[in-house]
């Protein structure tokens, strides 16, 4: 079985002259700001637009709200708008870092309603490796006209996940590594450690040991056990509401329907009042 919201370097490379198809570059590189759009600059694919995630796919951080909170809805379509992303286009993305800067622009798209959006099955160097075209010509998006539709069941706050947390109808999933889920190892953030009755699920092992996607067997049998929980409201986050939505887009390949805790981590130690755990559950 095939993917819904993923798709093939082979795939692309056949539709990239179709004028449905938009192309949307997220390379970011955590530590170096500037290396993703200076990457863009050097190379890209034909037709892709840059979306950097501090200062496009991310708000103005807070005491709350984690290290990338969402931009204001108004901002974000005004973005989308500016860079000519409209409703109908087949929005179809990429990077070079898994897929984690992809999935956070698949879900920010999907939760302002945007229907037919897609992620690239493995990063630009893949591409470039398999000597598909690219180029350093400078894109200017002509403006679009989109309309939001928000899809709030999507998203959950810190506050209500804290009412929930001992709840015996959600289930709470961490997608960092291991070694910061138990707060045996954490460079990032102040505070180690994970939110309590959370189980630990690395984004990364949505990935083959060459940074692509797995297939989508391989995928489902990693995940296989979360399928007896679907009555369960599941409730997926990370470090800061980014990596974590690599997990989103593989659940909901399965047929679920994870909600994604923006804030994250990074927000849910800002207050001191929420309790913390570590090691395993």
């Amino acid at each position: 079985m095939d993917y819904k919201y993923i798709v093939s370097s082979e795939w692309l490379k056949e539709r990239l002259h179709d004028p449905d198809i938009y192309i949307a570059d997220c390379r970011f590189q955590l530590g170096s700001p500037n290396k993703g759009i200076e990457s863009y600059k050097e190379e890209h694919l034909p037709k892709a637009v840059h979306f950097d995630l501090e200062q496009e796919l991310s708000g103005e951080k807070q005491r709350h709200g984690g290290r990338h909170p969402l931009p204001t809805m108004e901002n974000f379509v005004h973005t989308l708008r500016q860079k000519g992303i409209s409703n109908e286009k087949k929005v179809v993305i990429y990077d070079d870092q898994g897929g984690a800067m992809a999935s956070r622009l698949w879900w920010m798209l999907r939760y302002v309603g945007h229907v037919q959006v897609f992620i690239l099955n493995e990063g630009f160097s893949h591409w470039k490796e398999k000597g598909y075209p690219t180029t350093n010509k400078a894109i200017s998006p002509q403006l679009a006209a989109f309309t939001p539709r928000l899809r709030k069941e999507m998203k959950i706050e810190g506050e209500t996940l804290k009412k929930k947390l001992h709840s015996k109808e959600i289930l709470l999933m961490d997608s960092r590594s291991k070694e910061r889920y138990t707060g045996e190892q954490e460079t990032i953030d102040p505070i180690a450690g994970h939110i309590p009755s959370a189980v630990n699920e690395d984004w990364q092992n949505r990935l083959s040991n060459d940074g692509r996607w797995l297939s989508k067997l391989e995928q489902d049998e990693r995940l296989s056990k979360y399928i007896v929980m679907k009555d369960k409201e599941l409730i997926v986050y990370c470090g800061s509401g980014v990596t974590a939505c690599v997990n989103v887009l593989a659940l909901e390949e399965m047929g679920l329907q994870p909600k994604l805790y923006v804030g994250s981590w990074s927000d849910w130690i800002s207050y001191p009042d929420h309790p913390i755990a570590t090691g395993e559950e």
